[in-house]
């Protein structure tokens, strides 16, 4: 079956499950924290206390439980510091017995009991042991399990068969250890998808044998903005490219975890990396450099056979390297100008009967798809694979939203939820002012929490089509592995319990979450507390006097706060609404719950300056066209500054000024590289008149097309960081103020850092 049913299971359970339980004891309550939380759970009387006598014990020759029981020793030795001796025979009371029995039906399905007794994990195969192992290493871990695993009966099996994560290593490339320590957290959390982004126009990252350019040229670009950092200069190229042997080793590895890589290779656009190596393989007919640019480049494959043949040489050494039945091709965003320009594709559509370039994209991705099928694969690709006849057997991955995955499903194809903006995890999760580089959109843990896989326009008949969902990585804002990290974690706990669960309990999530955040720590990660994190607001209360709002996005925890500098703690004030500070005043807060701090402490200096200053995350921005969180290439203090923008529109807005008897303003901006290919999207960049080559920044009152207040030349900023004075003539009353800059951007952008008024 597609879509994995959860089974009611109540007849035939494991011999080694239907032991007697030990009723010694009251039940006990103390929730637990699971994620994701199991299709069936009972408590039962009794606890289990494991020390390092206690033995892992499997059958004899049941070769699939002793490789779990490795598995499981080894998470114990991390977690408790002893090894437990694994041992063959009859599962020994006070020990931890593993079995593989057919009588337990579906597949990843297990049983898990818990009692005075020991532990019996049961599944009818090696996949279904190893999501019981991870169940139970949760119970152990779990601070309701200071006096041992409370007693369980779990009945559990998945609710979808593609629990997936997406990372994109074209962009920015990660390292085999990185991706490793992803994996480990995948299987972690019962995802089974590892969707990994090889090639794009920025960088082909994959080794192929046959075509040794792809990598000596195709895996190497020129550094853009922060990216400087990590080269070591501007004359530094920006590379990096797994070999044949180092993504088997990945495979073999995300196999041991009960994972499969799906590898992607984008086709017939987002190709420019190929095209640069290989230029006889491009429709353009001429050189191009690797892309720095983010966005739609409009390189594009040649459909003649030479290019086929050269696609085809390709997936045969990319299906050499990885087993997965699912080969993905990309498909998306594939601008048809080169195709429209192109001589030789048009006699090529003409040939075929074929009228636009949409169903010439459809002929072009049919072709690889029969080419997969021959080989015993089946081809997945974005939703955009739809604009044209494909293959009856083609998997739709729906990315623009959800319309694709109902228009597929409808139509009989298998899909796999990935919608933009909710399950893009290069979508920033929280507005706080630490937050890092990336896409303001507002994609909180909750927006993806709340995301249901099978939309109700799906029709019932159709909706076992609906494999599953996964959270895609996309990483242009994301240049190391700990940027990455904050942007996974906890996102990837939200995934998981909506493609495990069988119902969703957001309430029950995040009080769950503590206990998960520090299992993350135990093993390194270091993940967002953004749901958690206190953000501080101020605003003037007459003389002398701030207004403070304390809240939390998740609303979870006791806010509590300190106004004397100190660190607070689970004693100190609890926020109970605005509360008033006498200035200068340093406000500390945190969330609390069960005596924790739920995330770092989040500080704000208030004083009469503070006031009257506002970031460009503060401010609104003019238009919402392609609002960005961009990171300066250069530190001040040690660190590199980010800057709230539109690239569309360079134009910011802070509302409701009171500007009695003000008359001053100092404007900090920056000089930021301006590599987005927009394509189409470039005409509806707003352009200013400028009077001067350099371009103003202009303040204007009450809209952007209001009187102008003052024009402060940029030429005064030269290339880099700044603070610009001007002086506004004296007005009365509460305004809005307008800040835009003149000219148009390109090739570098202008942008706001913070607004002081005097």
């Amino acid at each position: 079956m597609r879509r994995i049913l959860l089974l009611a299971m109540a007849v035939g359970l494991a011999a080694c499950a239907n032991q007697p339980r030990h009723e010694a004891g009251p039940v006990d309550d103390t929730p637990l924290s699971l994620i994701p939380v199991p299709a069936q759970l009972q408590r039962t009387p009794g606890h289990f206390r494991l020390d390092a006598g206690t033995p892992i014990s499997v059958a004899p020759g049941d070769t699939q439980a002793r490789r779990v029981a490795v598995q499981l020793q080894g998470w114990v030795r991390q977690a408790k510091g002893f090894t437990p001796a694994i041992v063959e025979g009859k599962p020994r009371s006070g020990g931890i017995a593993l079995a593989t029995v057919s009588s337990i039906k579906g597949r990843e399905a297990y049983t898990l009991d818990v009692d005075g007794g020991g532990v019996r994990i049961a599944a009818n195969d090696e996949t279904g042991l190893f999501y019981g192992a991870v169940t139970y290493w949760q119970l152990l871990t779990d601070p309701a399990a200071q006096n041992g695993v409370p007693g369980v009966h779990i009945v559990d099996a998945p609710r979808f068969e593609w629990r997936g994560l997406m990372l994109d290593s074209s962009r920015h490339f990660q390292s085999v250890n990185e991706i490793e320590h992803l994996l480990d957290q995948m299987a972690m959390h019962k995802l089974n998808t590892f969707h990994w982004h090889l090639t794009d126009d920025q960088g082909w990252r994959l080794q192929i044998e046959k075509y040794p350019r792809l990598t000596e040229i195709g895996a190497c670009r020129q550094p853009v903005g922060p990216d400087v950092a990590l080269t070591g200069g501007p004359d530094h190229p920006y590379c990096g490219f797994y070999t044949q042997d180092e993504a088997k080793q990945i495979v073999a590895y995300a196999a041991e975890r009960h994972i499969t890589v799906v590898p992607e290779i984008e086709m017939p656009g987002h190709a420019q990396a190929a095209v640069a190596a290989y230029p006889k393989f491009g429709a353009g007919g001429k050189k191009l450099p690797i892309s720095s640019d983010w966005g739609v480049n409009t390189a594009l494959y040649n459909v003649d056979d030479g290019t086929f043949v050269f696609l085809q040489d390709v997936l045969d050494e990319v299906m050499a390297v990885f087993p997965s039945t699912y080969i993905h091709v990309g498909g998306d965003e594939a601008a048809k100008d080169e195709w429209e320009r192109s001589k030789t594709v048009q006699a090529k559509m003409k040939s075929l009967g074929i009228t636009d370039e949409e169903q010439m994209q459809g002929w072009f991705i049919a072709r690889i798809g029969d080419y997969l099928e021959k080989h015993g694969r089946r081809l997945i690709g974005w939703d955009e694979i739809l604009d044209g006849k494909v293959p009856a057997s083609a998997t739709v991955m729906s990315w623009r939203g959800t319309k694709g995955a109902v228009k597929a499903a409808n139509a009989g194809h298998d899909v796999v939820l990935a919608p933009s903006p909710t399950l893009y995890l290069d979508q920033l999760q929280s507005s706080l002012p630490d937050e890092q580089p990336g896409r303001p959109s507002g994609q909180t843990l909750k927006t993806l929490y709340d995301f249901e896989p099978v939309s109700a326009e799906i029709a019932p008949d159709k909706a076992s089509h609906v494999l599953g969902a996964q959270v895609t990585v996309f990483s242009e804002y994301l240049p190391n592995w700990y940027r990455t990290q904050h942007a996974i974690f906890p996102r990837m706990a939200a995934l998981a319990e909506r493609t495990w669960s069988p119902k969703a309990d957001w309430s029950g999530f995040i009080a769950r979450l503590p206990a998960q955040m520090s299992r993350y720590r135990a093993a390194g990660i270091v993940p967002s507390d953004g749901a958690y994190a206190v953000a501080i607001q101020a605003e003037a209360a007459g003389e002398d006097k701030a207004k403070v709002t304390l809240s939390n996005q998740s609303g979870y925890g006791t806010l509590r706060y300190t106004t004397d500098g100190s660190a607070p703690t689970s004693q100190s004030t609890a926020y109970s609404g605005p509360f008033d500070v006498s200035l200068p005043t340093t406000v500390r807060a945190n969330a609390f719950a069960g005596g924790f701090g739920l995330a770092g402490p989040r500080d704000r200096e208030i004083d009469a300056k503070s006031l009257l200053r506002r970031t460009s995350d503060e401010l609104d921005t003019c238009s919402d066209k392609l609002v960005l969180r961009l990171e300066s290439p250069n530190a001040v203090n040690g660190q590199r500054p980010v800057y709230k923008v539109d690239i569309m529109d360079t134009c910011w807005v802070w509302k409701g000024v009171k500007l009695d008897g003000r008359y001053g303003v100092d404007v900090t901006v920056d000089r930021l590289p301006y590599n987005y290919a927009l394509w189409k999207d470039a005409k509806g960049i707003v352009a200013r008149k400028a009077r001067s080559g350099a371009g103003e920044l202009e303040v204007h009152q009450d809209t952007c097309d209001g009187p102008r207040l003052a024009s402060i030349p940029l030429a005064k900023a030269k290339e880099g960081r700044a603070t610009l004075d001007g002086v506004l003539p004296k007005r009365e009353g509460t305004h809005d103020l307008c800040f835009v800059v003149t000219g148009k951007p390109g090739p570098k952008l202008w942008v706001l850092g913070d607004v002081q008024l005097r």
